[in-house]
C-alpha cells in the first residue's frame, strides 16, 4: 500500500505548524537524534523515557522545543498516565515514533529458548509499541491526521529471514511488522500513516561502538516517514535508507 511518493522525497517540506511528536526510548542513541531532527524540523518533542531525569537531560539536549514524559511502555498504566500529561501540555499527538526497544538474547540460537528473555522482548518491542499506539491513534484518527513510524529492522523481514543469533528480537520485530501493515490497512483513508523504518546496524547502546552507522543516518529514514507531508499516501510500508524493504 505504498503511495505515489512511497520510494524517496523529503519530509522537510511538510508544513509543521504546531504539529507535536512523541518519541518513546528517546533518551538516547537513536531515539535522541530522531527527535533532535524532528524539533530541528519544527515539530515539538515529547521525549519519553523510563526515568523522568533521562528525559530532562534529553531535552536540554534537544532544545526548548523539547518536553520530558516519563513513559515505561512496558506498563500500561504508566503509558496511559503519561499521554494524558502530554495531552494536557501540547492539547494533541499528532506523530508517533515507537523507537523504545530491547536486544537480550544475544548468542542463543532456535530450537532453544528463554522463555523469560522472549516474554521480556516481546513486552517491550511489540506489546509496548501496541500500549502507546492504543493510547495514542484514535486522537489522530478524529483530528485527520497522523504519523506512526515503529522503528524495527530488516532482521524481522521474513522475506530475508534465516538462521542465527537474536531470535527473540528478531520475532519481535517480524511481530511489530505485522502490526504495521494491519493498522495501516485498518487505518486507510483516515489521514494517518502507518510505516515500519529500519534504522540499519547503528551506533547505540544497542548497536555498540563498532556499527558503521553514526545516529544522524540512522535517525533519517524514521523521520522522513514521520514528517511525509500532507496529501502523501504512503502507508503500510517497510523502509531503510527511504527505499521499501520486502516484509
Amino acid at each position: 500500500m505504498l503511495g505515489p511518493h512511497g520510494v524517496k522525497g523529503d519530509g522537510q517540506a511538510m508544513r509543521h505548524g504546531d504539529r507535536t511528536a512523541l518519541v518513546t526510548g528517546g533518551a538516547r542513541g537513536i531515539g535522541l537524534e530522531i527527535g533532535r531532527q524532528l524539533a530541528d524540523r519544527g515539530l515539538r518533542v515529547l521525549v519519553g523515557a523510563r526515568r523522568r531525569a533521562a528525559a530532562e537531560e534529553a531535552c536540554r539536549a534537544i532544545g526548548p522545543a523539547a518536553l520530558p514524559l516519563a513513559m515505561d511502555v512496558t506498563s500500561a498504566a504508566s503509558v496511559g498516565e503519561a499521554v494524558r500529561e502530554a495531552l494536557q501540555l501540547t492539547g494533541g499527538i499528532d506523530v508517533l515514533v515507537n523507537n523504545a526497544g530491547v536486544s537480550l538474547d544475544g548468542e542463543l540460537r532456535p530450537p532453544y529458548v528463554q522463555e523469560e528473555i522472549l516474554n521480556a522482548t516481546l513486552d517491550t518491542n511489540l506489546t509496548g509499541a501496541w500500549r502507546v499506539i492504543e493510547a495514542v491513534v484514535p486522537g489522530m484518527v478524529e483530528a485527520r491526521y497522523g504519523r506512526v513510524v515503529n522503528v524495527t529492522s530488516s532482521y524481522g523481514s521474513l522475506a530475508l529471514m534465516d538462521s542465527g543469533r537474536h531470535p527473540a528480537y528478531r520475532i519481535s520485530k517480524t511481530a511489530l511488522n505485522a502490526l504495521t501493515r494491519m493498522l495501516a490497512a485498518e487505518l486507510a483513508g483516515t489521514g494517518v500513516l502507518v510505516n515500519a523504518a529500519d534504522p540499519g546496524w547503528t551506533r547505540s547502546g544497542m548497536g555498540g561502538p563498532s556499527a558503521p552507522r553514526g545516529p544522524a543516518e540512522g535517525a533519517d529514514t524514521p523521520v522522513w516517514l514521520a514528517t511525509l507531508p500532507e496529501g502523501d499516501g504512503t502507508t503500510g510500508g517497510l523502509f531503510t535508507d527511504r527505499t521499501p524493504l520486502p516484509w
